[in-house]
């Protein structure tokens, strides 16, 4: 019967002689450590595995004293706190304890950015591509956050980000622009030239070369983000500036057109705010004189007020126009080129009453929406793709 059974096969040890060596010389030593009661063991472990007992230590250390090379061969571990195999026991949980706590904040991180890959992650870091149409996503913002941005001295007021670099800009009521490095979190630079509250800020579309930004000085100013000068300062509200944006220009804008043959022909241009470097003719300002002027940014003049509120307009919102073609005939789809084919203005405040205008030539006003019950502080156009379709449930 005992030639049936089969002993185990031996398991091969992927140590280095080194870390063999230290590993018998931590088992001899944790069996001195635990009184006379281990010292058979002790001694029979040191004779099975050669590790150097006192005994041998004394005779190498007399044989390396001859040579001269004592300290290099009769150094061991006993010293500093305790065997070296206890503080190697304890230091696995602990290491292991780190390995998961790493692995959750993995798991967290990609939770927190699975936007950028487009997809949604799960539990265990994975993303799920299988999503709705339209919300791949996830816009909320959610702690923790990336960068911590303090250098203002006074209440933020208004931030945006750049369209193509990593950088924003913040106003303040200390009447300074900021503008960081949002990927790394570094200070850039600080525009100066305003002298009171800077209410609002905003990139030019395309490349964003220029900020515009809008002050209760009653001047708007125009920044080249390159240089970091100020370029122009426009005037003409009675009163606190509240808003500032750069309008979108209709499809096909021969400045549009301008702008690629420059791009192609790498030609340089000097004097005053080009609209095909700025990618946007106009900016839209709003004002507490109950008043929305659009100003031209290459003569610096008034280009049209509009006076519809009957009270301090507070916000602007803007949408580019979208081109429909290859739109699919039929009166759903002509409604929707007519509305979609237009830069559109939103503004709103005080009086509770939100206007819509066409952005670009005649300004005229395309509806108006009443519904709120106290002022209106913020207004933002939805994206058509994040509307539920017809027929949908």
């Amino acid at each position: 019967v005992n030639d049936d059974v089969k002993e185990p096969p031996t398991q091969t040890m992927v140590l280095t002689e080194r870390q063999r060596s230290d590993l018998h010389a931590g088992i001899y030593e944790y069996l001195l450590s635990r009184g006379s009661d281990y010292a058979v063991a002790a001694e029979a472990f040191a004779a099975a595995s050669g590790v150097a007992t006192e005994d041998t230590k004394d005779d190498d250390k007399n044989n390396n004293n001859e040579n001269g090379d004592d300290k290099k061969k009769t150094r061991r571990s006993t010293g500093g706190g305790g065997p070296i195999l206890e503080k190697k026991w304890t230091a696995v949980p602990r290491l292991q304890r780190r390995v998961l706590e790493l692995e959750r904040q993995v798991a967290t991180n990609a939770r927190l950015h699975a936007h950028r890959t487009g997809g949604a992650a799960d539990g265990d870091g994975s993303t799920n591509n299988n999503m709705m149409p339209g919300r791949e996503r996830r816009m909320l913002p959610r702690p923790p956050a990336m960068h911590t941005l303090q250098s203002h001295s006074a209440v933020v007021t208004s931030v945006t980000l750049h369209p193509v670099y990593t950088m924003a800009a913040s106003a303040s009521e200390d009447g300074k622009i900021i503008l960081w490095d949002h990927e790394s979190g570094e200070y850039l630079r600080t525009l100066r030239g305003h002298t009171n509250v800077v209410t609002s800020v905003d990139f030019s579309p395309g490349q964003g070369k220029f900020l515009a930004s809008s002050s209760t000085d009653l001047s708007i100013k125009i920044w080249d983000v390159k240089e970091f000068t100020c370029v122009r300062t426009l005037r003409g509200h009675d009163h606190t500036i509240s808003c500032v944006k750069f309008v979108p220009p209709p499809i096909g804008a021969l400045f549009l057109e301008k702008q690629q043959q420059k791009t192609n022909t790498n030609e340089a241009t000097g004097g005053g705010i080009d609209p095909s470097e700025a990618g946007s003719k106009f900016i839209v300002t709003a004002s507490r004189d109950a008043t929305v002027k659009f100003w031209d940014l290459e003569t610096g003049f008034c280009d049209h007020t509009i006076s519809d509120h009957s009270d301090w307009v507070r916000c602007i919102a803007v949408r580019g126009a979208k081109s429909m073609i290859g739109a699919s005939k039929g009166k759903e789809h002509e409604e929707q080129a007519s509305s979609s084919s237009l830069a559109l203005v939103a503004t709103s405040g005080n009086d509770r009453t939100i206007y819509v205008y066409d952005a670009n030539d005649k300004r005229t006003k395309v509806c108006e929406l009443r519904g709120h019950d106290h002022v209106v502080e913020a207004l933002s156009f939805l994206c058509s793709s994040l509307l539920p379709q017809k027929g949908s449930a």
